[in-house]
């Protein structure tokens, strides 16, 4: 992949009823290109189209991938990852980091009614979780707009060290400091 490849790494804080998604433009090569923020509704199901205004505050035609981390942040504020790229019209990729048996049983268990239907019916349109290993440490990703290759390729690259790709590792360190920052 070439040094200038750019991808919004998207990353939220969580801070009692705000949720702060704070976006992170970085090129393979680790340079740090720009920052972004929106929030969320905790609780809410606007995370899409919190996700969708992090990367049209740029203004940047040249962000090639978004990485997500996290498939429902906000508590349990669902991400229509298919919904999302259809927006920005470039390949999404949700990356988690631990194993799960999957979230239904939480959302079952947070949520009734409306609220509950409306969470597990997009929950249960998103792509399967796959897992990858990268310098020793299992993630999960989800990806939509590109093949499980070209996925996994992607986040070999932008994870230099360690388990985290580093957009997704900037931009939650800017997401904490925006909600430290912010009155």
């Amino acid at each position: 992949m070439k040094a200038g490849v750019r991808a919004l790494g998207i990353a939220e804080s969580f801070d009692g009823d705000r949720s702060t998604f704070g976006g992170a433009v970085v090129r393979a090569s680790r340079v740090v290109d720009g920052f972004a923020f929106a929030s969320a509704t905790v609780g809410g199901t606007d995370a899409a189209e919190t996700v969708v205004d992090c990367y049209r505050s740029l203004g940047r035609e040249d962000v090639r991938y978004l990485l997500l981390a996290g498939i429902a942040p906000a508590w349990y504020n669902v991400v229509d990852l298919r919904a999302v790229h259809d927006a920005v019209d470039r390949p999404v990729i949700c990356l988690s980091f631990e194993e799960s048996e999957g979230l239904e049983a939480a959302i079952r268990r947070e949520f009734d009614g409306e609220e509950l239907a409306t969470r597990l019916e997009t929950y249960r349109t998103q792509p399967d979780r796959r897992r990858i290993e990268v310098h020793g440490h299992d993630l999960y990703y989800r990806a939509v707009g590109l093949s499980d290759d070209e996925a996994e390729d992607v986040v070999r690259e932008f994870t230099p060290e360690g388990g985290r790709p580093e957009p997704v590792r900037v931009a939650r360190l800017a997401a904490r400091a925006a909600d430290t920052w912010r009155p």
